[in-house]
This record gives structure tokens, sequence and C-alpha cells, in this order.
């Protein structure tokens, strides 16, 4: 698992009159932001599938750019209350790093930032179900095996510490598949999705599917889809182990006690 993201805050949660325990704090979703018209009802989608699960939860939505609202805008709505930022970003890297710690501390709200969704087992059971749903098959024989392997497409970033959580996520897929499973990345760091199936084309793997670790539609998963030789998932969107991976993100993080400001 990840390393956790330090959790950021300026005060110590307000104990409710008469001893009675603290509401708990809103679950904010935060997105990049895309112009592709289908991510924002993806987002939606997922944010229902979240409250469907935790009936109560206060859960609200911020876009890092691109789209409305903006994080900014959902922040300064909470006011003066509790918030836990949930990056829907499958990896470290500049905006769970820098942009969304940077936002929530510019804001009213005591807020903290929780880890990025991958990588995590729940991640790999998504890109798996999404597989599935595309025609992977329910089981390969040995020959088949020795022919078939997974891109796993993803954003890309500069940042080192991305492209690990990237590999991590390529090796939980690969021990559910049985197959070898190669990172590769749309922009910003190697290889390209073109690249990594020319590699595997040499080593006589010539059934690739493409996994789509993105978490709504948008170029870039588009773009890597398109390549595939084979079968290429759609992004990971609203399925129901992605709403539980934001649960549990949101978990990890209410846990680490909020007078621990970093």
């Amino acid at each position: 698992m990840t390393a956790s993201i330090p959790s950021r805050t300026r005060t110590r949660p307000v104990s409710v009159p008469g001893g009675g325990r603290p509401a708990p704090p809103a679950l904010v979703l935060v997105a990049h932001g895309s112009r592709d018209p289908r991510a924002l009802g993806t987002v939606r989608a997922l944010m229902a599938r979240v409250r469907a699960l935790r009936p109560g939860l206060p859960v609200r939505l911020g876009h890092i750019e691109l789209n409305e609202p903006l994080l900014p805008d959902t922040l300064a709505a909470l006011g003066d209350t509790r918030a836990v930022l949930v990056p829907l970003l499958l990896a470290r890297g500049y905006h769970v790093k820098q942009d969304i710690p940077e936002l929530a501390a510019a804001a009213p709200v005591r807020a903290s930032v929780a880890a990025p969704l991958g990588p995590h087992p729940l991640l790999a059971e998504a890109l798996h179900a999404r597989l599935t749903e595309a025609g992977w098959p329910a089981a390969l024989d040995d020959t088949a095996r020795r022919t078939t392997a997974v891109v796993l497409a993803a954003a890309g970033s500069r940042d080192p510490d991305s492209a690990a959580d990237t590999r991590r996520t390529a090796r939980l897929l690969a021990g559910r598949l049985g197959v070898p499973v190669v990172p590769a990345y749309a922009s910003a760091a190697a290889p390209t999705v073109s690249t990594a199936l020319r590699a595997l084309a040499a080593r006589g793997r010539h059934r690739v599917a493409v996994a789509s670790c993105f978490t709504a539609p948008g170029r870039f998963a588009t773009q890597c889809a398109s390549q595939a030789p084979w079968i290429a998932s759609a992004p990971l969107g609203a399925h129901e182990a992605m709403a539980r991976l934001v649960l549990h993100r949101y978990e990890q993080s209410v846990a680490i006690p909020w007078s621990s400001a970093a």
C-alpha cells in the first residue's frame, strides 16, 4: 500500500455541546476535471455510489480545473467545518502533493488530504472487472498465457513516486490475471503505450489488452484505448470497488488524530 499523504489541518475538531461525538467530516471528492463531457457525469455517478454506501455522510465534489464546481468553491461552501479531501487520482504526483494541499490550506475548512486511490487491491479489482466487461476471458490455458499480456495505461507524471505507484498497481493486477502487466503512459513518462505494445510483441505477446487506469473518460483514456490491438477496458468510473476504495481512503484519514497537524 502506498504511503499516506500527510494530513493537513489548522485546528482541533470542535466538541459537540453535552459531550456528544462530533459530526463526521465531510468527504470531498477531488476530481481533476476534463473537457470531455462524459467525465463530469462519470464522477457524479461515483459520488452517488459513495453516498449509497454511506447514507448520511456529507459527500461533496470539487475539481482542480476545467469543470465546476471548482475545489476552492466547494471548500468555501463548507465554511469552518471539517473535511477529508479524497483525490480521485490513481497515483502520487504534483496534484496530490502540491495542488490539493495548497488549495485546502487556503480554504476556511479544516481539512486533511487523503492518499490517492492507488495503488491498492481494490483498484486492481476494479481494473480486472473492467477488463472482464471488455471481453477478458474467465480462464486462460497455458498456450494463451504465453501469448497474452496487458498494458496498464495511465496518464503519466514526471514525479518518480507516480511511476512507482503505477508499477505497484501493475503488479497487483498481474497477480489477479496471471499474465504480464506492463505500465505505460499517455504523457510525461515512458514507455508510451505504443512502445510497450512493440516490446511485448517482440517477446511473443501478440494478444495484448489495454487496461484503462483512468477514473473517467477523457482525451488520454481515449488515446490509449485506440491503440489496443485486442481489447481495451473502459475507465474505472463508478465501479463499486472504486466507491469502496474512496471510503477506505476517507476512513484512513479520519483515523489520523486531527490534532497531529502536518
